[in-house]
């Protein structure tokens, strides 16, 4: 590595860390030639700019969290006069509800890991038969995205799957089960063992793509599936039933063909799909499973009833509205830390670092949402689709929708359509029944076209980023690949009921 002799370098190679070169300089870029375009072109020029700017560093969220690039993009923008700090705190005040939901529920869903991970490998040890164990994992992934979060879901799915790969790459390994094992290592696997590793490999990829589409599939129907759906129903003035019956039209046909597609992705061994657990391998996690049983104290088995418990609660709170979403996920906290005896702060405070920098990020969204209603960007485009026959207007907003999302953010793309909408509603342009289709070809339209990428879906991009892509040989393009089927196939079904159904 080149040595660091000056306060430049210094300062280059601290300017967002580890980074690609040319990342940072495009970053530079950006950052002085606003200015510069203000001057020459003005603000709405500016602004447009701007928005393609923070759209490049969501989809480079691998290269580096777009909060710390996005954001000085967002600072930039109130020094330079595209918005004001006072407009950003009303963007903010009238999300809160938003807020609420991913500092709350996602940090109370944390303190149910266990039971989610105890349901996820009593599925995979006691249902041989593959596609009846993928159809379980992208229904279970639905059925508690619709009422959990998508990200911690998709993380219970991670732990399981490491934890499954670590026991098999032991043994594999030769190395006893009470030593110490470096499982990202292959070096001391046995020969003969290595392609009954490979297809394990692929076995494991396979469900987790399975259970990860299945958060999209169950994140579209409800209230808390996903940040976004919030946000339209607070805009909206929907409790969680009244957003599930408003979404069904479009979001059941697509579970059901989602699950189809499952189906014949395993049957036909398609797109990487297909491949079964070695025998072998299903022996030793079952003994293991059985060890871990036996060991387990009164006390775990008493917090995981409270768990199971903790979740019966949630379902009924959110089914009846009991309060707002938010705050049920802190009653969720209180209740399961207090009867399971988690009291001390830093247990506490690792359930919130998953939440709170998606948390920071939403609120540079709101900056350039609110750049985008100080200049009116949006108006002329809102206004061409509104001047549309009526009947092609939600599809269009799912289309448009869609391709933003997949390339972006879908959380930033349906603030920024469903803030627009609203607007016209209030100005008297379009009916309140109207503003129901839009707001539901909108939400739609977000949740699932943007599988195509892992840039578009936040629990993709976790599952990315995480440990286990590496192990199960998980990269970017494969994913996608894995996920074409599942794209066409959502994005067909959820276009054609929008045209048909609402």
């Amino acid at each position: 590595m080149k040595s660091v002799n000056t306060f430049g370098d210094a300062l280059l190679r601290n300017f967002l860390g580890n980074s690609p070169y040319w990342y940072k300089t495009a970053i530079i870029g950006f950052l002085v030639f606003n200015p510069l375009i203000l001057i020459s072109f003005g603000p709405v020029i500016t602004g447009w700019l701007l928005i393609f700017e923070f759209i490049f560093t969501l989809a480079m969220a691998l290269k580096c969290y777009p909060l710390q690039p996005g954001g000085l993009l967002a600072i930039e923008a109130v020094i330079i006069g595209l918005t004001h700090p006072e407009q950003i705190y009303q963007e903010v005040a009238a999300n809160l509800p938003v807020i609420l939901l991913l500092m709350f529920m996602v940090a109370g869903i944390y303190f149910m890991k266990g039971m989610l991970l105890f349901v996820f490998t009593k599925l995979l040890l006691n249902v041989r038969d593959k596609i009846k164990i993928s159809l379980l994992f992208s229904f279970m992934g639905a059925f508690l995205s619709a009422f959990l979060d998508a990200l911690t879901v998709t993380a219970v799915l991670i732990s399981a799957c490491v934890g499954f790969y670590a026991v098999y790459h032991k043994v594999a390994s030769g190395t006893p089960m009470d030593e110490g094992h470096d499982h990202s290592n292959d070096d001391h696997v046995a020969q003969e063992r290595r392609e009954e590793l490979e297809q394990f490999r692929a076995f494991l990829r396979s469900l987790l793509m399975h259970g990860a589409v299945g958060t999209a599939l169950g994140g579209v129907c409800t209230l808390v599936g996903e940040p976004q759906n919030l946000l339209i129903g607070e805009k909206m003035g929907w409790h969680f039933a009244e957003f599930f019956l408003n979404v069904a039209p479009v979001s059941m046909p697509v579970l059901v063909m989602g699950l189809l597609t499952v189906v014949v992705v395993e049957k036909k061994s398609l797109f990487g799909y297909g491949a079964l657990i070695p025998d072998t391998v299903f022996n030793i996690l079952r003994d293991f499973d059985r060890q871990q049983d036996a060991k387990r104290t009164a006390r775990e088995r008493l917090a995981l009833y409270v768990q199971f418990a903790a979740a019966l609660f949630l379902i009924i709170a959110l089914a009846l509205h009991l309060a707002e979403v938010g705050l049920i996920g802190l009653t969720i906290i209180i209740l399961v830390t207090s009867l399971n005896g988690v009291v001390e702060e830093h247990q506490i405070g690792k359930a919130f670092e998953e939440a709170m920098p998606f948390t920071a990020l939403l609120v540079v969204f709101f900056t350039i949402v609110s750049v985008i209603h100080d200049q009116h960007l949006f108006k002329p485009i809102i206004e061409g689709v509104l001047a549309m026959d009526q009947s092609r207007q939600a599809a269009m907003f799912f289309i448009a929708n869609g391709l933003l999302s997949a390339i972006s953010d879908n959380v930033f793309v349906a603030t920024v359509y469903i803030n627009e909408v609203a607007a016209a509603f209030d100005a008297g342009t379009i009916s309140r029944q109207h503003f129901d289709t839009l707001a539901i070809a909108i939400n739609t339209g977000t949740n699932l076209p943007s599988v195509a990428t892992p840039n578009g879906q936040a629990a993709f991009l976790f599952l990315l980023t995480s440990a286990v892509a590496p192990l199960v040989r998980l990269s970017y393009m494969r994913m996608v690949i894995m996920a074409l089927p599942y794209t066409l196939v959502l994005s067909l079904v959820g276009l054609g009921a929008t045209v048909l159904m609402l």
